[in-house]
This record gives structure tokens, C-alpha cells and sequence, in this order.
């Protein structure tokens, strides 16, 4: 009788961010704002760089794709929090949750593959100039984002299938906001050792091969600015990679402390708040860096505003 309880959950209850009933208001309104600021400001990241020509290139090209999957990862725990905390209800159906950590775990490993495809395109600009538009063709780019999106929807899928032999007590509580794979797997019932090490293993592999991949481009880049003559040549050239550094340094730096809150001691209050920086703070971040820091981006994204204006 014991067992069957374990293999009817129907539900998870997520503990969320604070159960203080005063700070829920204030975590409404802080969490709309930012969902409403990411969903705004990447949206017109990829209007911008869809309706303006000059920008029709390959880094603008991950750039788009980056600001659909910073929308998405934000949409895949952001509103069912809002829904949680209005409602006052903790609960996330067994289905919803297994969909919300396969959507989670697909879109932060896309951001990661398309960091690492952006330093990969600076590389290719600054080290071989005169054969960038050969090799960085719309071909070769979205084939390079394909083929990111078969390899992490095929991991997720196989880590849900790993799930889903689990078994859970009827009433189980995840400290956490949303479905993350590392907290469900914590509260299980069964044997999860199988689980853990494909997590373990898939993690290393799909964190360790884009970041092996990022230093390897600003290996050369660097490499290549030195054999620069030109010190303004050197500036020119190393501006374009500003943008992409504070968004790695940014995305990498919150995931890092994420690891660390959930390997050290550090309390489960610790591994959110590491948590809401990768997965709401950094989406809503990364169009303010791009439109700031690039003057291409300001432009295009002056000229779309000006176009809607004297269309009303």
C-alpha cells in the first residue's frame, strides 16, 4: 500500500521564494515587472534585427535566437510563480512539472550552446576577416543552431524518461520555485543513482564543451589583436566582443554560484536566489547590454520605434 502511494503523486508542492504572506505582494509586483521588461526588451531585440537589413548577419542572427530562448527560459517558471503566489496555491501537477524541468533544462542548455556559437563568430570576424562571410553562411549558421536544438531536446527528453521511473510520496515538497531536475531528483523515494549520473555527466559535458569552446575563440581573438599593427585596429575590433563578455560573464558567473549553493553548505534560500539571477535576471539583462553597448543595435532599434510612431 506503502508503494502505491509513491507511484500516484499527483502532484509537487513548490515551497517558492519566501512564505512570509507580506513579501508575497511585493514578489508579485518585482516578478511581473521583470517578466514584462524581459518578454518587451527581447522582443525588440528580435524585431529589430528581423526588420533592419544592416543587421541581417550572423551575429545578429544568434543574437535574435538568443533573445527567443532568454523569452522562453523566462516564460517556463516566471508566470506559473505569479499564478502560484496570486492564487496562494504551492502546487505543480506531476505533468506540468516534468514539462516545466524539460523545457527549463532545454532552453539554459541553448543559451549556453549559443553563447559559445557567438564567440565563435567573433573569432571568425576578427581572426579571419576576409573569409567570414564564406564561412559564417546562413547555411552553416542555422545548422549549427539545428543541430544545438536536437542534442539538447534528445538530453531532456532523456533525463524526463529517467523521471519517470521515480517514485515520490504522495505530499512531496521541492524548496524551490520551479521543477529544477537537481531538487526533484533530491526528493524522490527510489533509487536515483542512474539519474544522477547521466544529470552529472550531461551537465559536465554540455558546461565544460561551451566554455571550452568560448576560451578557445578568445584564445585567438586575443591572438589575433596582437598581431594587430593598428592600436585603434585593436579597439575596433575587440568592441564588438564587449557585449558578448558581460552576458557570458554574467550567465556563467549566477550559473557557478548556482553550483556552488547546491554542492557547499549553502541553503536552499541561497540556490534560489542563485537561481532567479541565470533564469529571470540575466534574460531581462541581456537586451539592455546588446542595445547600450552596440550602436548597430541603438539604431535599428531607433529606426523600428520611429516606424511604429508615425504609424499611429
Amino acid at each position: 500500500m506503502e508503494a502505491e502511494n509513491y507511484t500516484r503523486v499527483s502532484e509537487f508542492l513548490l515551497l517558492g521564494l519566501s512564505e512570509d504572506p507580506d513579501l508575497k505582494p511585493i514578489l508579485f509586483a518585482l516578478f511581473l515587472s521583470m517578466y514584462l521588461v524581459t518578454v518587451l526588451g527581447n522582443l525588440l531585440i528580435i524585431l529589430a534585427t528581423t526588420c533592419d537589413s544592416h543587421l541581417h548577419t550572423p551575429m545578429y542572427f544568434f543574437l535574435s535566437n538568443l533573445s527567443f530562448i532568454d523569452i522562453c527560459l523566462t516564460s517556463s517558471t516566471v508566470p506559473k510563480m505569479l499564478v502560484s503566489i496570486q492564487a496562494q496555491s504551492k502546487g505543480i501537477s506531476y505533468i506540468n512539472c516534468l514539462a516545466q524541468a524539460y523545457f527549463l533544462n532545454t532552453f539554459l542548455g541553448m543559451d549556453d550552446f549559443l553563447l559559445t556559437m557567438m564567440a565563435y563568430d567573433r573569432f571568425v570576424a576578427i581572426g579571419y576577416p576576409l573569409k567570414y562571410t564564406v564561412i559564417m553562411n546562413p547555411r552553416f549558421c542555422g545548422l549549427l543552431v539545428l543541430v544545438c536544438w536536437i542534442i539538447m531536446s534528445w538530453t531532456s527528453l532523456i533525463h524526463i524518461l529517467l523521471m519517470k521511473h521515480l517514485t515520490f510520496s504522495t505530499v512531496t515538497e521541492i524548496p524551490h520555485f520551479f521543477c529544477d531536475l537537481d531538487q526533484v531528483l533530491k526528493v524522490a523515494n527510489s533509487d536515483t543513482l542512474i539519474s544522477n549520473i547521466f544529470l552529472y555527466v550531461a551537465t559536465a559535458l554540455l558546461g565544460v564543451l561551451p566554455v571550452t569552446g568560448i576560451l578557445f575563440s578568445y584564445s585567438q581573438i586575443i591572438s589575433s589583436l596582437i598581431r594587430m599593427s593598428s592600436t585603434a585596429s585593436r579597439h575596433k575590433a575587440f568592441s564588438t566582443c564587449g557585449s558578448h563578455l558581460c552576458v557570458v560573464s554574467l550567465f556563467y558567473g549566477t550559473g557557478l554560484g548556482v553550483y556552488l549553493s547546491s554542492a557547499g553548505t549553502c541553503s536552499s534560500q541561497g540556490s534560489m536566489i542563485a537561481s532567479v539571477m541565470y533564469t529571470v535576471v540575466t534574460p531581462m539583462l541581456n537586451p539592455f547590454i546588446y542595445s547600450l553597448r552596440n550602436k548597430d543595435v541603438k539604431g535599428a532599434l531607433g529606426r523600428l520605434l520611429s516606424r511604429a510612431a508615425s504609424c499611429l
